[in-house]
């Protein structure tokens, strides 16, 4: 009886803890989250609080590795105190961003002059997705949408306030019409 009666404690404790850290994502907005820079240094994603930011999961051996010079470009052109960029690498797609921090830091900075904000390497899907990509892809935290990261160089677009606005997946190119268009408000 005793067992039972212990069995039964630890999987209210289990459950009600599972159902505190949802609660706790639900209440949350994208500047409620502190990330790890590719530095290894904690940023604090309220810091952008005003500002409009781009999400982008990236990877450095992909078929739209590319687009970091769209990226890199849309910064330069439009990246203020209203606008930035915050890169996400990750290696949940064919094996295509293996590197460490350094050598990711090193690839972009050599190859693209990428000068946004780049975060540590993360897991953007699975069972160790990172939190920040639980909020962006699911409508129950976030409170806008559920979407799914199809491939790298997804783009999600955070306002002001930092709540999701929109997804524009991989083949939008960072100059297009529906990125260009939410930045400026044409």
């Amino acid at each position: 009886m005793k067992k039972l009666l212990f069995l039964l404690i630890g999987l209210l404790l289990i459950n009600t803890g599972y159902t505190q850290k949802e609660n706790n994502m639900k209440n949350k907005t994208f500047h409620d989250f502190v990330v790890e820079n590719i530095d290894g240094e904690d940023f604090d994603l309220s810091s952008l609080k005003g500002k409009k930011a781009l999400i982008v999961n990236t990877a450095s051996k992909c078929g739209f590795t590319k687009q970091y010079e769209g990226l890199q470009e849309l910064y330069e052109k439009y990246g203020s105190e209203e606008f930035t960029i915050i890169g996400f690498p990750a290696n949940n797609f064919a094996n295509q961003e293996p590197g460490s921090d350094e050598k990711i830091k090193q690839f972009c900075t050599k190859n693209f002059g990428v000068t946004f904000p780049m975060m540590s390497k993360i897991s953007v899907k699975g069972k160790d997705q990172h939190p920040v990509y639980q909020w962006l892809t699911k409508k129950e935290f976030n409170g806008k949408m559920d979407s799914k990261v199809k491939w790298n160089f997804q783009k999600y677009m955070i306002d002001e306030e930092g709540n999701l606005v929109d997804v524009a997946y991989s083949r939008t190119k960072p100059m297009d019409d529906k990125i260009v268009g939410w930045i400026t408000g044409k």
